[in-house]
């Protein structure tokens, strides 16, 4: 009786240092959430505050749209107005624009929950790419096709979910930082965070999580919200997070003594960020 009385004070302590101390490899739950959503709010803070400069932003589109049709890359008129003229498609795709946050937080969760082993290698990564693309929208704003593009149908502000407000913000931006696509760059981010988390065990499954990034890059596409380039762009600040985020671990680890290694729930591992 006594083993069964004391089994779930046992569990309790043991999610208790999950949450709040951090436990197998994991890093304090509840912490690590409350931090990533004070730096996400700071970022969204900066992200608005970038790329006001309307005239730059034009220009720069206007070069982008020649860059582009050098090399035979301008499609995006054209796949917008594919898009434009079914409307059932139109709006799954703006329900896709719209709702991908959700599958952002859903894969960070359940990497934190469940792939302790990966997790501060994706969050840095994750990080990384907010701090690199801040520089870029500040000294590169960039028009939308949307706006840029003459004949360009606002597929999102014609079926908007959110209603007028959301059609009124998205036709009277304040902001114009098209380049490189952060739609395009979290889903990588999730393909990225699901590949390194499964790879080893299901490796067919892991690269089924890269097709996720490409439907997000023919919706930006055929929105009219991005160019060809700006999902060339997001590709490129993958690489540059990824690369960063490993420098960022070898600094961490870097003369820190060797820390055994523990399974499962109960027995803390440190708190290494």
């Amino acid at each position: 009786m006594a083993a069964v009385g004391e089994e779930p004070t046992a569990i309790g302590r043991t999610w208790t240092g999950v949450l709040f101390r951090g436990a197998g490899g994991r890093p304090a739950v509840l912490l690590e959430l409350v931090l990533l959503l004070l730096w996400f709010l700071v970022f969204t803070r900066l992200d608005a505050a970038a790329g006001r400069d309307l005239a730059a932003a034009n220009a720069h589109a206007l070069t982008l749209q020649s860059m582009e049709h050098a090399v035979h890359l301008d499609v995006e008129r054209s796949v917008n107005g594919w898009l434009a003229g079914n409307a059932v498609l139109a709006q799954s795709a703006v329900y896709l624009y719209r709702l991908y946050y959700a599958v952002v937080v859903g894969v960070l969760l359940w990497v934190l929950v469940r792939h302790a082993e990966v997790y501060r290698k994706v969050r840095r990564t994750m990080v990384a790419m907010t701090v690199l693309v801040l520089p870029v929208y500040w000294a590169v704003p960039m028009s939308p096709p949307r706006s840029a593009l003459p004949g360009a149908v606002d597929i999102v502000a014609r079926y908007d979910i959110l209603g007028q407000a959301g059609r009124d913000s998205w036709t009277h931006p304040s902001h114009y930082t098209a380049m490189p696509s952060l739609h395009v760059g979290w889903s990588l981010w999730c393909a990225y965070a699901v590949w390194s988390a499964l790879r080893g065990t299901r490796p067919r499954l892991a690269l089924l999580s890269w097709l996720f990034p490409l439907l997000m890059a023919a919706d930006v596409l055929a929105t009219a919200n991005h160019y060809v380039l700006d999902i060339v762009g997001s590709v490129a600040l993958l690489a540059a997070s990824i690369v960063a985020a490993s420098l960022w671990g070898l600094v961490r680890t870097r003369g820190r003594p060797r820390e055994s290694v523990h399974n499962g729930f109960d027995r803390p591992t440190g708190h290494g960020s």
